[in-house]
């Protein structure tokens, strides 16, 4: 993929289609271990389900580090909320754990994001996601 920031990206946010109807879409990523999944974006608020541990890093595109860190105890729950602004930054994934890992993104598709702006990611506390470049 190019660095280039105006270039499009993929946005299906998981490797495994597993659902969709009028109103969400729900999606399966399961990363070897190891292994990355690359530069994709998204474009609805949405919902991460962990059903298991595990730990992964995130680059967003542009960034030369692997700057953001996620630990996940089993049941970690995201919602990140887009906004209307646009889509988030290209970013990737890859996991830090000798075995599979498998999250569950659900994209809210039917509405638009109330907000006009991506806002922080909230958590269930099951976990934590930092972002280096923010210390």
């Amino acid at each position: 993929m190019t660095d280039d920031p105006a270039a499009t990206y993929p946005a299906t946010p998981g490797d495994t289609l597993v659902f969709e109807n009028d109103r969400v879409r729900v999606w399966s990523m399961t990363l070897p271990p190891h292994g990355m999944f690359d530069f994709h974006q998204h474009f609805h608020d949405h919902v991460i389900l962990w059903p298991d541990a595990g730990r992964a890093e995130a680059q967003e595109l542009g960034d030369p580090e692997w700057s953001i860190s996620q630990t996940a105890e089993a049941g970690f729950v995201a919602f990140k909320a887009v906004g209307s602004s646009g889509p988030l930054a290209p970013h990737r994934i890859r996991n830090l754990e000798d075995r599979p890992v498998t999250h569950y993104i659900v994209e809210l598709i039917s509405e638009p994001s109330p907000s006009a702006e991506p806002l922080p990611t909230v958590t269930n506390d099951r976990g934590s996601q930092v972002d280096a470049r923010l210390r």
